[in-house]
């Protein structure tokens, strides 16, 4: 009975491969589900670097000419 349970139990080639896919398919949802997520925060956050750079070039540009 043990050695039958044994070959039953015992673990198979292609279960590796099942795995690893399982788990790619677990963090591919992470990343999308964070990736929509962070989607709604980027045009405003976009819109901040702009003006900082904006403001970076104008306060140089100010600079230069004193």
């Amino acid at each position: 009975m043990n050695r039958l349970l044994n070959k039953v139990l015992k673990r198979r080639p292609g279960q590796n491969t099942v795995e690893y896919l399982l788990m790619l398919a677990v963090v591919v949802g992470v990343v999308l589900i964070a990736g929509m997520a962070i989607k709604q925060y980027m045009p405003t956050l976009w819109g901040q670097i702009q003006t900082k750079i904006g403001g970076a070039a104008d306060a140089l540009t100010a600079g230069e000419g004193g």
